[in-house]
């Protein structure tokens, strides 16, 4: 009797059956992991520009500039941005966070320019956005605050 070599059907089907499952597995965990990335890529754009920020306040007279809120949609589109919002880093900065948010940033001066706040809302912690301001404070805050001179 002659025995032919090679994998039945089933044991095909089996084998392709585990395989799909494991790639299930393994692209759930890089959503996650994606969003995460996410979530570093915003703080530390806003991190940088906060010290672009103090660079800002430095070179124009102690001053960030008159009270506006501005904002930057994750197109790219910036409505309001004067005073230090309307540095060329500083709008990059705000693009760059917007981007890899994929919501609008809020940048907001008060009316004596000496004070600034910027929030993005975050990916992976839903309802939290990153906020930093001219105090110092880089955290994440539990909600978007669009019109805050300072993070809550």
């Amino acid at each position: 009797m002659k025995m032919k070599k090679g994998f039945t059907l089933i044991e095909l089907l089996v084998v392709v059956a585990i395989i799909g499952i494991l790639a299930s597995v393994v692209l759930a965990s890089l959503n996650t992991a994606r969003s995460k990335g996410s979530d570093a890529a915003i703080s530390a754009n806003l991190a940088n520009m906060r010290a672009q920020a103090a660079l800002y306040y430095d070179s124009n007279a102690s001053t960030y500039g008159t009270s506006v809120t501005c904002t930057m949609t994750s197109a790219g589109v910036a409505a309001g941005c004067t005073g230090l919002f309307s540095d060329a880093t500083i709008q990059a900065g705000l693009k760059a966070a917007s981007s890899a948010s994929g919501a609008t940033v809020y940048g907001t001066t008060d009316s004596t320019g000496g004070l600034f706040a910027v929030s993005a809302n975050l990916k992976a912690a839903a309802s939290t956005s990153w906020c930093v301001d001219s105090a110092g404070k880089s955290e994440k805050v539990s909600a978007v605050a669009s019109a805050l001179t300072v993070c809550p």
